[in-house]
């Protein structure tokens, strides 16, 4: 008899991008660009690093628990009350708090596929039987079929918007038509951790909107991507006080340090460095367009800070082939598309390096 829990028998581990430090190990490289975990190109806030700093000499003395002073910042910014705003340990935490407080054994979640693949970890690790829905033809959530699938059992539905990893948006008719066939019993989870990226669309839906609308309604975000503080992973959920308070009692006490919670409020102060990044995220990803329309490419228009493109060869080959330049981006056969990749926009000079390389490893094949 294993002493394992069950469900770890058949749950493939999520894979992260491969750390700088084993790609120059393993190639003896001594630079590397790395464009795969859609980290900000420009690094965190100046005003995050000095409340850093500032915080560094209490580190001795744990943090708030509650982390008020977050949470008070973010009700202050998007007009919430605090009790319906929680602060986890980066969004991977929060997706695990909201499988732990509804999902009984025999439940069943509906998500789609490829997306974000902690959605079906989270879920089968308790014991929920996990409908993957793949994506229509042009990248798309079916929220028809959703619909379709949706029972009695049915706890939770994931919509990842803009979706990881094809970067594109389910519009605001599209998320209404699902909300408007959705059973009361059932909880909307809406992942908006690149919500910084799409919401100048006019077509983009703020959860908010459904929130306020629909209280069965969980909206994640994040202070990894646009703000620059993955290191030190910081997310947040809103939804009604009632499903805060439940999942606030599974959360642990100290789940959110002293340094990211003074990183994360100083981060909100600092509209300058949100508009460069957005704007150095435009830049990075106009010339990548630019490059793959040239070599016949297709790829997904984004509302993120990458974007996914067949590069018409094996993945898995230009994944190895990249490496080897010293560039480091997510190859498609992760999710079953060969010959897709996955990458992260960059500084100017990054995506550069970047598209030289895939140019020589396209034409060596």
């Amino acid at each position: 008899m294993s002493i394992f829990r069950k469900e770890l028998a058949n749950l493939r581990a999520y894979v992260p991008g491969k750390p700088i430090e084993d790609v120059m190990r393993a190639y003896g490289l001594t630079s590397i660009v790395k464009l795969a975990s859609n980290e900000n190109p420009l690094g965190p806030s100046k005003l995050a690093v000095e409340a850093i700093k500032k915080e560094a000499d209490h580190i001795h003395i744990y943090p708030d628990g509650a982390a008020l002073d977050l949470r008070v910042k973010l009700a202050e910014k998007y007009n919430l009350d605090v009790n319906q705003i929680l602060i986890g340990s980066g969004g991977e935490q929060i997706i695990k708090l909201v499988a732990h407080t509804f999902v009984n054994e025999g439940d069943e979640v509906i998500f789609a596929t490829p997306s974000f693949t902690l959605y079906d970890i989270m879920s089968s690790h308790i014991g929920a039987k996990c409908i993957p829905v793949p994506l229509t033809e042009d990248f798309k959530h079916d929220f028809d079929r959703f619909v379709e699938l949706i029972n009695e059992k049915t706890k939770i539905v994931y919509v990842c918007n803009p979706n990881n990893p094809t970067g594109n948006i389910m519009t605001k008719d599209e998320v209404w038509s699902l909300v408007e066939r959705l059973p009361e019993t059932c909880i909307l989870m809406l992942d908006e951790a690149y919500f910084e990226y799409a919401v100048h669309d006019p077509e983009y839906i703020d959860g908010l909107e459904v929130l306020k609308k629909r209280p069965h309604t969980i909206i994640l975000r994040t202070f990894s991507k646009v703000a620059g503080l993955a290191g030190l992973r910081v997310g947040y959920a809103f939804s009604s006080s009632e499903i805060i308070r439940e999942m606030t009692k599974i959360k642990g006490v100290f789940n959110a340090n002293r340094l990211a919670q003074v990183a994360a409020v100083a981060s909100l102060e600092d509209e300058e460095h949100l508009t460069k990044t957005l704007q150095l995220n435009r830049e990075s990803l106009h010339l990548m367009k630019n490059y793959f329309t040239k070599q016949h490419m297709r790829y997904v228009e984004t509302h993120t800070n990458f974007i996914w493109v067949n590069i018409n060869m094996s993945s898995k080959v230009a994944y190895e082939g990249l490496l080897r330049k010293g560039v480091i981006i997510r190859p498609g056969f992760l999710w079953d598309f060969e010959d897709w990749i996955r990458v992260s926009s960059g500084t100017m000079e990054q995506t550069e390096i970047f598209l030289k390389a895939l140019d020589d490893v396209v034409h060596e094949k």
